[in-house]
């Protein structure tokens, strides 16, 4: 078999295999949200760090009862993999990222959200440091004075994968502790103190 055939039923089977698998850990998992019960309608950016995204559309979903959202992803092979997958949760992509095509991406990303768009985000992706910042956030947000809500998902069982970003999967039958900040407004911020803003509030429940 030849690799583009491979990729070709990778992209066929594995989205949705792993669709059902997320659902199922959803499923089996007991659920804690510590976050507001509502967000206003407007365009949000929605942040979460790489490794923690696996179960971040059930944190959408409890706000938009009807997706509208565009989660950046890479162009690369595996970034085909998670579009598809997500687009079984009824979410869009904007291909690319913030380190490479910076900035196609972020005319794309500015471009959604006026409209009318939510954006998904992970600000060390798709390729690191892990837990590190990069512009892309801060420029998109500041440019459309879009608000961001900031999320960690921490799962009590898992399995952690030995990737750069340390990739959680949850294990069936745990408990999903999901956090979620209110709106919070960079407008007026400076590079720096918008992303120390962003970094100290995804690892607010680190351990």
């Amino acid at each position: 078999m030849t690799k583009n055939f491979l990729r070709a039923f990778a992209l066929l089977v594995v989205p949705f295999v792993a669709s059902l698998f997320i659902r199922f850990l959803y499923m089996t998992n007991k659920k804690n949200f510590h976050a507001p019960l509502s967000i206003p309608d407007e365009p949000t950016i929605f942040a979460c760090w790489h490794g923690e995204l696996l179960m971040l559309p059930y944190l959408y979903s409890r706000y938009r009862k009807i997706p509208n959202a565009k989660v950046l992803i890479s162009s690369h092979f595996d970034g085909m993999l998670i579009s598809k997958t997500i687009a079984y949760f009824g979410l869009g992509t904007i291909a690319g990222s913030t380190n490479r095509n910076a900035t196609k991406v972020l005319i794309q990303g500015i471009k959604a959200i006026k409209d009318g768009c939510d954006v998904g985000i992970t600000p060390d992706g798709p390729k690191g440091p892990r837990h590190e910042v990069a512009d892309g956030i801060i420029a998109m947000a500041q440019k459309t004075g879009a608000k961001i809500v900031l999320v960690e998902i921490k799962p009590t069982k898992f399995w952690q994968l030995s990737s750069w970003d340390k990739f959680t999967v949850p294990k069936p039958f745990g408990t999903l502790n999901y956090y979620a900040t209110s709106p919070i407004d960079i407008d007026k911020l400076d590079m720096q103190s918008a992303k120390k803003m962003i970094q100290k509030g995804l690892k607010k429940h680190e351990k």
